[in-house]
């Protein structure tokens, strides 16, 4: 069922700290970069050693990525909207992106082999969770509103043979072709997504030995 129940409760709470979060995670990405700046202007590594911790921050998604891409959109249904005929009249929570509608299409294209994916401004990386509060996205302490664009770099084929395999993204075709809800797959010759910048400490989670 397409429902947030009481969720809508704490969208107000949410929003205020959401702006305060933005402007910590400014200011952390420009202290991360003093730190980088200062620990590559002499490490003592190998060359060797800088190639693997090279590569160890791609695959972590710390470092920047520059590929061919797909940008994918989703977007509320019209304020007007109608059932196209054969479907029942729309309940509210049928007109609104759901976060099982934004997780339906990370995962799959990550299951498509996605080398790095970001959600609005944001770089995901293994911790992060898309977690919705009525029709408003939190992602990483901050609160976006629809449209929603999810970008992803590799393969196009393969990310759009993915998204169209996927059973949970042809559950959302459904209420995109009875009601209206926006539905749009870029492809883009060269993006580049940022590194993400926010901190990687883990709360409730603890690191295999």
């Amino acid at each position: 069922m397409r429902t947030d129940g009481s969720l809508l409760k704490l969208s107000d709470l949410i929003q205020q700290r959401s702006t305060k979060n933005g402007d910590l995670t400014e200011s952390t990405a420009a202290l991360r970069g003093d730190v980088d700046a200062l620990a590559q202007r002499d490490d003592g590594s190998t060359e060797a050693e800088d190639q693997k911790l090279g590569a160890l921050e791609e695959v972590a998604g710390t470092r920047k990525l520059t590929g061919q891409a797909l940008t994918v959109t989703l977007n509320d249904a019209p304020p007007n909207a109608q059932a196209a005929p054969g479907y029942p009249e729309p309940q509210a929570n049928d007109l609104v992106i759901h976060q099982q509608d934004l997780q339906a299409v990370v995962n799959a294209l990550w299951k498509g082999g996605a080398k790095g994916i970001q959600v609005m401004d944001q770089r995901l990386i293994s911790t992060s969770a898309v977690r919705c509060v009525g029709n408003t996205l939190i992602l990483q302490g901050r609160v976006y509103s629809p449209p929603y664009r999810i970008t992803a770099v590799g393969d196009r084929s393969a990310l759009q043979k993915a998204l169209d395999d996927s059973v949970a993204v042809q559950n959302y075709q459904l209420y995109v072709k009875a009601y209206g809800l926006g539905w749009k797959v870029d492809e883009r010759e060269a993006v580049t997504l940022p590194g993400y910048s926010g901190t990687v400490d883990l709360h409730y989670a603890k690191p295999v030995q």
